[in-house]
């Protein structure tokens, strides 16, 4: 069995589960709170900048464990691939400019383009950034997301697709982020975690929970504990492969964010140390 955690050495919260916080309350917010990582979504960057970003979280200490998102490399016409890469450039250089040393990817789909057409778009997407991040020192992990998405956010849905893709960029600059909500449950998580582990490329760990019954397919989350994901159990077998990153959570919920940031921040604290 996992052993439960005793500290938050290891909590990180990104900036879209305290959504009512910009970028300023969320640094002095996670500070207060004792919260060491932070993950920062790129619209917290709007009418702030990602240099001056960067400067509130050196200052703050916090640790930028990564940059939310990159990706969404489908379209149905080149000009629209090419402006996806030239945006995951943009990416790159605001995740360089904050510290974060990777940028999660949400690879994208589009309504009327077949699935493996997608993802060759998104492969191709992928190669194309590739030569950028590594001269800013910057990785990317594709996310596959869960399946409802297939049709309009993502065309990589399994933690299996998401490795076969990395493994043929090849890459040790593109890996994968598992994310319990999205991936909890595939019968293959346990074997893909271990593969993805085992060749270098388990780069983030995202968690929350599955509420049954989900009553809004984007945002409607739960809190770590609330719902029926075996969370724990996954982050034994993320912990197995030797990965001992931060345990991001990232929360999308209507009710939640109803929440004062701060009083939500505290049970964000006391769910992790209980469920995750």
């Amino acid at each position: 069995m996992t052993e439960p955690l005793n500290d938050l050495s290891r909590l990180c919260i990104h900036t879209i589960t305290t959504k009512n916080w910009n970028l300023e309350q969320a640094i002095e917010g996670y500070v207060q709170a004792g919260v060491p990582g932070v993950t920062v979504w790129r619209q917290w960057l709007d009418g702030i900048g990602a240099p001056r970003a960067g400067e509130l979280l050196r200052t703050s200490g916090l640790d930028v464990v990564s940059l939310c998102r990159g990706g969404f490399y489908v379209a149905d016409t080149e000009a629209g691939r090419s402006e996806a890469v030239d945006d995951n450039r943009r990416a790159i250089d605001e995740a360089a400019a904050i510290g974060a040393p990777l940028v999660v990817l949400v690879c994208g789909a589009q309504p009327g383009v077949p699935l493996l057409d997608a993802r060759g778009m998104i492969r191709d997407g992928i190669e194309a950034s590739l030569s950028h991040a590594t001269q800013c020192g910057v990785k990317l992990a594709i996310e596959p997301l869960h399946p409802m998405y297939a049709a309009d956010r993502s065309a990589i849905n399994t933690i299996r697709q998401a490795n076969d893709m990395a493994e043929a960029i090849g890459s040790p600059h593109c890996g994968v982020a598992v994310d319990v909500y999205h991936l909890w449950w595939d019968p293959e998580l346990e074997s893909e975690i271990r593969r993805c582990g085992e060749a270098g490329r388990l780069f983030a760990f995202h968690v929350c929970d599955w509420l049954s019954p989900t009553r809004d397919l984007l945002n409607d989350r739960g809190l770590m504990g609330d719902g029926c994901i075996p969370i724990r159990q996954i982050r034994g077998w993320v912990e197995a492969t030797g990965f001992h990153g931060y345990n991001e959570v990232e929360i999308f919920s209507d009710e939640l964010w109803r929440l004062d940031p701060a009083d939500f921040t505290g049970k964000i604290k006391t769910a992790y140390l209980q469920h995750v």
